[in-house]
């Protein structure tokens, strides 16, 4: 999805350069404004860290170091989520947010390109997020900190706190993946004819070549159903564009060298990781969790159904569960309602870490 905005993007620049860099520039400026910390208890800190023999970017960002921790898994694979560091900016209020560029994605592949790289599979990034929290306990002096997972974060996600439930208060699981393995023909099914309803017989024509079962797909394969999934829900692709192409564009600091490397760190990723996608299940990880257990998932998403997660949901042992639709939310939920979302994390996640929760001004 986001390989689509960029080259967008781009275009425009070539099309009219004066004009839309100074307004990118304008922008940006703004946003850095934004996010600028007063707080004298506060942190922000950008750094490389080696993490799994190889430098890894780590951020971290928040105006009280004694607010308990929040680690974000990114998606994609290899799609950074430092891009809605400004959606969160409210979250920075209850918690220190560490965003991780994991390795073939964002920063982490700008610096370490394909022939350092080394390794990408689900287990090497399970190594390395375990190696990241440890690093983040220390540098914060936290025992436990949360962790969100979000898209394909949540497949390895899951094997995380399933390893190290001792790092963690809760799992936090968002555009939950529980793989393709079941109720993919239903999926397959739902998409087709909603681009029948759609008129849009171009796209039912590319999903029936390609077919439903995913474990034969090419990463081109696997991109188009993702395009034709999303545009069979106009509304939704709409909001998704609009959301991606703002924070890809006017990123603080981003030149556009940093767009190529982040669209070209997604291409790598997913040649490295789709046969292990496609044959992702969740299930098979196991349900049964030492640690708190979440799921709020975008009610109107598409790409990771809502139907699906709660299907593993309902398999889950924890000893708190609990479930959540964010409406008016696709994929992305978290970043689409950031404010909704954190109402949510302050009900029933926050108060698992024992400390008393700043007064928080909500919005509508």
């Amino acid at each position: 999805m986001a390989f689509m905005v960029c080259a967008v993007a781009v275009l425009a620049v070539a099309a009219f350069p004066t004009a839309l860099l100074l307004q990118r520039k304008l922008r940006q400026a703004r946003t850095a404004a934004a996010l600028r910390m007063a707080s004298a208890s506060g942190i922000v800190e950008e750094r490389f860290v080696r993490i799994g023999g190889i430098d890894q970017w780590i951020g971290i960002r928040g105006e009280d170091q004694n607010n308990p921790v929040l680690l974000v898994l990114h998606g994609g694979p290899g799609c950074s989520y430092s891009i809605f560091t400004p959606h969160l900016r409210s979250w920075e209020k209850c918690f220190t947010i560490v965003q991780w560029d994991q390795r073939g994605g964002g920063k982490t592949f700008s610096r370490m390109g394909r022939l350092r790289s080394g390794e990408i599979s689900f287990e090497q990034l399970t190594r390395d997020a375990i190696e990241v929290v440890e690093y983040v306990r220390a540098r914060l002096r936290k025992e436990r900190i949360f962790l969100l997972a979000s898209s394909l974060g949540s497949t390895f996600g899951t094997l995380l706190v399933l390893r190290r439930p001792d790092l963690f208060y809760a799992y936090i699981g968002t555009d939950q993946n529980v793989g393709m393995k079941r109720g993919r023909n239903e999926e397959f099914h739902d998409v087709r004819e909603r681009l029948r309803a759609l008129g849009l017989r171009k796209g039912i024509k590319a999903l029936e070549r390609i077919g439903s079962d995913p474990t034969g797909w090419s990463p081109d394969d696997f991109n188009t159903v993702a395009r034709w999934t999303m545009k069979s829900d106009p509304k939704g692709f709409r909001q998704t564009m609009r959301l991606l192409k703002d924070a890809i564009w006017y990123a603080p600091g981003w030149k556009l060298r940093d767009i190529h490397e982040f669209v070209a760190g997604m291409h790598y990723s997913l040649e490295r990781m789709l046969p292990e996608i496609s044959r992702y299940d969740a299930w098979a990880r196991g349900t049964h969790f030492e640690i708190p257990f979440f799921l709020f998932q975008g009610k109107d998403d598409v790409m990771t159904t809502p139907n699906l997660a709660e299907m593993f949901f309902n398999d889950v042992v924890a000893p708190i569960k609990r479930m959540a639709l964010i409406p008016d939310a696709g994929h992305f939920a978290a970043f689409m309602q950031p404010d909704r979302f954190l109402r949510e994390l302050l009900v029933d996640v926050r108060p698992l870490a024992e400390t008393p929760s700043p007064n928080v001004i909500e919005q509508t």
